[in-house]
């Protein structure tokens, strides 16, 4: 006892001391960002090129002098879009320089310059890279950002041939990355030169550039985070995650107020360990793809006019109008009340000896796969007959889509009305979209939304796009592929349609998520464009069923009427205005509008195998949310 006794004020000491020094920490790191931000100065501003609009046609190249590599400047640029970063040549002379640049301006419509404000000594790697700096700055438009300092204004006079000049000049992390953020409209700049640097560049000189357009970077405690509460809360659930063996990896997105204030990574891809999950690592998003694909088209659709959800699928689906579907309308199959059955498991229909659809003979009679599948169904190499690539040696006949769109027309209905969350009609919207705009469904969404909104890494079959090792694999499919599933869809369903459905399919980075989620969360605006009513957001996140019972908006998710800690699937402090979803691989994500916040939580659960259920059972994803409100309350 005499021990305890001792042994407990030093305990408590402890505490207080670390406690003491996170705080500290805490305030540094404001006080660090607000010095960086006030001293942000937009020097030049033709044009009003900043913000940069035109997300989905901008073609834009980044160039370092003196930075570090992967310095915070690129890695925040490239969180907004595409940029490609470009590397000097070896060597060269001005007439090399200036080969160099007019090949260069064939490629690009605008050059990121990022400049190292050394002082005297302002590109210290080779002297040559003058020549291209100097090139670029007379022949070549140049957005120029100098970095550490003023210094470069003076010693390179050809900076003010700019069509656009930021200086940063505070020597932080946080100076980098709101330049960046600047430029694209996450941050606002109105800072002034304190002193004469040159003819060109006077004291009082600088423009201010309005932020909010776009998500913006910041310390948490800036948008009212207790910062230790927020971070040790997340890492400690995530990690006991990762302890317990439900998943080999994770990330955690969270934003507030427009400003992304948390997003870290924890573990592998997979249990072998041998990558490390990345910020901008590319996740399947599975049911994910209703709300992020399908859900934005008939929005938009609905708020043209073009599709009034109020009608029935016989009235926009014509093949389904002989069928006991006909008369199912739109609102009620959104929110998952139009008794459809929950899903059709369409590729053991192609064994030999199962019935057509399950129903002819009951689900019980149907075999697993021993590998002899039906004549006309698939083939182990492509053809012109079986184009349908559902991995590198499985292949689908090409009429078979027909197969499985008459088995969604023939599914009997449930004999019970109310809730029964359905995949079927999911299915049609690709179809639906072709029938209404012309366009096919990828096309329609990426050139609707997720290119204008720099959402790039939105995309259907990212094995076709992007590197393995970007891309977080899903599960060993030992049933159906015979293949480890690595940049292509988990679901069966839609692997069988060449990876494109409305129901799964899509693919992304957490920050290009967060993205269209920002612009649910805004009223349905982000980076200055109007992309969704507030009117039909309002309405697709209100609950039009409450009085049956029905939690579901139209097609969001959203809390259970009456909350149930075993069962929910979101936090407790989660408001009734709140609204996302989940997917089956692992991934969710949710908005707060009372809140303003957004969070994002990404894994791959079902790796190696989809019976590992503990994300569910171990209630990990509400845990993550419900810390992220307990770090809000503790700020106050």
């Amino acid at each position: 006892m005499r021990t305890k006794k001792k042994l407990i004020p030093g305990i408590l000491l402890s505490i207080f001391f670390i406690n003491a020094a996170a705080q500290e920490a805490d305030r540094n790191a404001l006080a660090t960002y607000q010095q960086a931000a006030a001293t942000l100065t937009v020097l030049k501003n033709e044009a009003a090129l900043l913000p940069l609009q035109g997300m989905d046609t901008l073609r834009i190249a980044f160039l370092g002098f003196g930075l570090r590599p992967n310095s915070e400047l690129e890695t925040t640029l490239k969180q907004y879009t595409t940029v490609e970063k470009l590397q000097l040549p070896l060597s060269g002379s001005l007439a090399d320089a200036e080969s160099w640049v007019a090949d260069q301006s064939a490629r690009y419509d605008l050059f990121i310059a990022g400049i190292q404000d050394w002082g005297a000594q302002i590109v210290p790697d080779y002297l040559y890279a003058h020549f291209y700096l100097q090139t670029l700055l007379e022949q070549a438009p140049v957005l120029a950002i100098v970095l550490g300092g003023d210094r470069a204004l003076v010693h390179l006079p050809d900076l003010a041939k700019a069509k656009a000049l930021v200086v940063a000049p505070v020597p932080h992390r946080w100076s980098e990355s709101l330049a960046a953020q600047v430029v694209f409209g996450g941050a606002s700049a109105r800072g002034r030169l304190s002193k004469d640097l040159s003819s060109d560049f006077r004291m009082g000189a600088g423009q201010d550039v309005a932020g909010g357009l776009r998500l913006g970077y910041a310390p948490p405690q800036l948008v009212g985070f207790h910062t230790e509460k927020l971070h040790e809360g997340i890492r400690t659930i995530v990690e006991e995650g990762l302890a317990a063996g439900a998943y080999p990896g994770a990330q955690v997105l969270v934003a507030k107020d427009g400003q992304i204030v948390y997003h870290q990574t924890f573990g592998h891809h997979t249990y072998e360990q041998e990558h490390p999950v990345q910020p901008d690592d590319i996740y399947d998003f599975a049911s994910v793809t209703k709300i992020a694909a399908s859900l934005p088209a008939v929005m938009r659709l609905y708020g043209e006019g073009k599709l009034d959800i109020d009608k029935t699928l016989g009235d926009y689906y014509p093949p389904f109008k002989n069928s006991n579907k006909a008369d199912l309308s739109f609102r009620r199959m959104l929110t998952h009340t139009a008794q459809l059955m929950a899903w059709i498991p369409f590729w053991r229909a192609t064994l030999k000896g199962n019935a057509r659809y399950p129903w002819d003979k009951g689900w019980d009679a149907w075999r697993n796969n021993d590998g002899h599948y039906k004549w006309r169904t698939f083939a182990a190499d492509s053809s012109a007959r079986y184009p349908i690539s559902v991995t590198e040696n499985l292949f689908l006949h090409r009429r078979y889509k027909q197969q499985m769109l008459r088995a969604i027309k023939k599914s009997p209905l449930n004999a019970k009305p109310g809730y029964v969350y359905s995949d079927l009609h999911f299915y049609l919207y690709p179809e639906i979209v072709l029938r209404l705009t012309g366009q096919d469904f990828e096309s329609y969404l990426k050139n609707t939304f997720y290119r204008r909104l720099g959402a790039h890494t939105l995309t259907f079959n990212a094995w076709r796009r992007y590197p393995l090792s970007r891309m977080v694999p899903t599960e060993r499919d030992t049933f159906f592929r015979g293949a480890l599933l690595h940049g292509r869809v988990h679901d069966e369903g839609a692997g069988m349609l060449s990876g494109i459905s409305g129901h799964a399919g899509l693919f992304g980075t957490a920050v290009d998520l967060a993205k269209l989620m920002q612009m649910y969360l805004n009223g349905g605006t982000y980076g200055g464009e109007r992309f969704l009513s507030a009117e039909v957001l309002q309405e697709f996140t209100d609950r039009p069923y409450v009085a049956e019972g029905i939690h579901r908006g139209i097609g969001f998710d959203k809390p259970f009427l009456t909350y149930d800690e075993n069962s929910s699937t979101v936090a407790r402090a989660a408001s009734p205005e709140s609204f996302g979803h989940s997917g089956y691989t692992g991934v969710f994500t949710w908005v707060d509008p009372q809140y303003n916040l957004l969070y994002i939580f990404f894994c791959n659960r079902v790796y190696p195998t989809r019976d590992n259920r503990l994300l569910i059972t171990m209630r990990l994803r509400p845990r993550v949310q419900q810390a992220i409100y307990d770090a809000l309350a503790a700020a106050k």
